[in-house]
Parts: structure tokens; C-alpha cells; sequence
């Protein structure tokens, strides 16, 4: 039962907003009484701590099984952003910033953990591009990897990327694209480019 509410919370907080969702739409949409919920959470501050950690497992575990699974970074990256849209397929209203403005604490040590595991992430990629030649050999790999995770964060903000203006998938797209460019060789860049065509 805890893991039917935090799926349908998920789904709900993603698609309508942490703010908006009460848990009285929660218990509605599940067919229960809101004090079924309350059996499982005292509050929803509770729920929503439950919901972040539990995306933050499912979409970390799935980042480290595409990258065991890849043959380069480049690939790696464009698999991690179809899978990051297809878990975030609900996502419509920049929850990451309400969770900001709405529930701080929260957000502080979400944030804290993706920066953790980003950080590491992008380094070991990094380090595989070079060995394998389609990274340049004398990158700062520790100043990329965090302008990286600065860049994946700031192109949620939709108060500088309204989705009006700009889409969220396309953003993603040309983010890791703008990324790649700077630090591929000749040899990284020719893959890049075959590897655009074949998907434009």
C-alpha cells in the first residue's frame, strides 16, 4: 500500500506541482480515505521527502545501468537523457523548483545528493572519453564535470528557461550537444556528428 501512494503522489506532484496536489486529490485518485494515507506518512512534508528519495534511487540506478551497459560517453549521454525524460514524462511545472521554494530542507539535501553523484558520474565518463580518444587529453575534468552539473540544473529553471520559449526535451538535447562540442577531438567530433545525424 505505501508503494501504490507514493506512486500515484509521484505521478500527481510531477504532473501538477508540489504546492498544488493536496492529499485529499491523493487519497481521491486513490480511492481511499485520507487517513489510510496518514497510516503511511504523519504529513505531507513526509510524502514528499518519501517521493524525492524514491525518484532519486530510480533514476541514479538507472544512470549506472546505462552507463555499465555503454560502449562510449557520447552514447551514454543521449541513452541517459531518454531515460531521464521517459521517468520525468509527467513533469510539466519545474517541480524541482517548487520543491525549492516550497519545501527547502528537502530540496537542500536532494540537491546535495545529485551534486554527489553528478560530480562522480560526469568525472568517470569524462576519464573514459579520454582514454578512449574522443575527449581531449588535457581537460579539466574536475572544472567540466561541475560546470556540467551547473548547466543540467540552470536549464530547469523556468525563470530562465520558461517552457514556453524553450522545450524541455530539445533543451535537454542541445544542452549535452553544446557540452560534447567542447571537449571532443577530431576523432570525438566525427562520432558526435555521425551520431546527431542519426538521430535528427
Amino acid at each position: 500500500m505505501k508503494e501504490t501512494i507514493i506512486n500515484k503522489a509521484t505521478s500527481l506532484f510531477l504532473s501538477l506541482g508540489f504546492k498544488s496536489v493536496t492529499m485529499d486529490d491523493i487519497a481521491n485518485d486513490l480511492g481511499m480515505s485520507k487517513k489510510t494515507i496518514y497510516t503511511y506518512f504523519d504529513n505531507k512534508t513526509c510524502l514528499v521527502e518519501a517521493i524525492t528519495s524514491y525518484l532519486f534511487k530510480k533514476i541514479t540506478d538507472g544512470i549506472k545501468d546505462i552507463k555499465t551497459k555503454s560502449l562510449d560517453p557520447i552514447t551514454e549521454l543521449h541513452d541517459i537523457k531518454i531515460f531521464l525524460m521517459n521517468s520525468l514524462k509527467g513533469e510539466k511545472t519545474s517541480p524541482y523548483h517548487q520543491l525549492q521554494k516550497y519545501y527547502p530542507s528537502i530540496h537542500k539535501e536532494l540537491t546535495k545528493k545529485k551534486f554527489d553523484f553528478v560530480l562522480e558520474s560526469t568525472k568517470k565518463s569524462l576519464e573514459k572519453g579520454v582514454r578512449q580518444g574522443i575527449f581531449r587529453e588535457k581537460i579539466n575534468i574536475e572544472l567540466i564535470s561541475r560546470l556540467y552539473f551547473n548547466g543540467i540544473i540552470g536549464i530547469r529553471n523556468p525563470e530562465i528557461f520558461p517552457t514556453e520559449l524553450f522545450n524541455p526535451g530539445i533543451l535537454m538535447e542541445s544542452y549535452s550537444e553544446y557540452h560534447l562540442r567542447a571537449i571532443v577531438t577530431k576523432e570525438g567530433l566525427k562520432k558526435l556528428e555521425k551520431f546527431l545525424s542519426k538521430y535528427r
